[in-house]
């Protein structure tokens, strides 16, 4: 058997809600002049304690029968994984130990790809072979019956996986435009090189640690690899109903803060010049929230990003206090927690 060009990997934690319709997403890929046989799908179930695992083995079930039957459907396309250590980078990991192809392509648990998602990233790769990382447009699912709240501005709903950087290929050039990791995909040769994603960032259970992706850009960017945003590898994000309240928004600019902080740290570009820039975006966004006060969207907006740099300079307090009581030989970025 041929192995696959392009691995889909859903790495899921108790979403039993959204899971099946991100796998029919998958299993339903139009691949073109690539085949059936080009890709595989990895559901990689993360320490789940809902249907998770039944919700998969159904589907294997029922894609082997159809193979039988038809004979125009790998059966064998889908796979179940478990891996114990709670955290989307350990799960991503485990997805791309797993996987065969030589592009490894994240889809979210709570997300549904677009007819040729797979098709349109395996052509950016094969186009280029710098290309390490690409991700494309998302478009975002409300709830039925539910519309955007008024407080709610463009971007923080890019906080709700919205991403659009037009409908041209677009070579990425800042870390701040990276791909959203709900549309993601990777060379795995350069994933491979880098040591997978780091075990710190990420989400872990209920917190929403992130700039996992930022991290990898920067990462690719440094070592002279591409990377690109696909607009044609479309999906479609579900906005869970409890997103749609602010204290989420102000839960995940407090973990922005503080991946941030951790970010800097594993740059190795750490100092007291942070306290100042912190303290300096907390003031201008305090001034913002009271200056917008009439606007609930700018208002609350301003008000979310304050509150993460309190995060933030509180990670980064932490840190640098442990680097003056801690030997210099035995202090690491990578080995500190934010």
């Amino acid at each position: 058997m041929v192995a696959p060009l392009i691995s889909a990997i859903i790495c899921t934690h108790n979403r039993e809600q959204y899971l099946g319709a991100a796998i029919d997403s998958l299993l339903t890929q139009s691949m073109g002049a690539y085949g059936v046989d080009s890709y595989e799908i990895i559901v990689v179930d993360n320490a789940s304690t809902d249907s998770t695992a039944e919700i998969v083995r159904s589907r294997i079930a029922s894609a082997s029968i159809q193979a039988h039957d038809t004979q125009a459907t790998n059966g064998s396309a889908l796979q179940y994984v478990y891996e114990s250590t709670l955290g989307l980078s350990a799960a991503r990991n485990t997805g791309a130990t797993v996987a065969k192809g030589e592009i490894v392509a994240y889809l979210d648990d709570d997300a549904e790809a677009s007819e040729h998602w797979l098709a349109s990233l395996l052509s950016v790769f094969g186009q280029n072979d710098q290309m390490a990382i690409a991700g494309g447009k998302v478009t975002l699912i409300w709830p039925p019956d539910a519309h955007p709240p008024s407080w709610l501005s463009d971007d923080l709903a890019s906080g709700l996986g919205a991403y659009d950087l037009g409908d041209q290929l677009v070579y990425i050039h800042q870390p701040s435009l990276t791909p959203r990791g709900l549309n993601y995909a990777l060379r795995k040769s350069f994933l491979q090189d880098v040591g997978g994603f780091d075990l710190k960032l990420g989400r872990i259970g209920k917190n929403l640690l992130s700039n996992e992706e930022q991290q990898m850009t920067r990462l690719a960017l440094d070592r002279g690899w591409q990377v690109a945003y696909v607009p044609a590898a479309l999906a479609a994000h579900n906005v869970a109903p409890a997103r749609m309240k602010p204290g989420w928004f102000l839960s995940r600019s407090w973990w922005q803060g503080i991946s941030e902080s951790y970010r800097e740290q594993v740059s190795g570009n750490v100092g007291f010049w942070q306290i100042r820039n912190g303290s300096e975006r907390l003031v201008r966004g305090l001034y913002k929230t009271l200056k917008y006060s009439h606007r609930p969207a700018q208002r609350f907006e301003n008000l979310a990003y304050a509150y993460g740099q309190i995060a933030y300079l509180g990670s980064v307090t932490r840190h640098l206090i442990r680097r003056r009581i801690v030997p210099t030989d035995s202090a690491s970025p990578l080995s500190s927690s934010p």
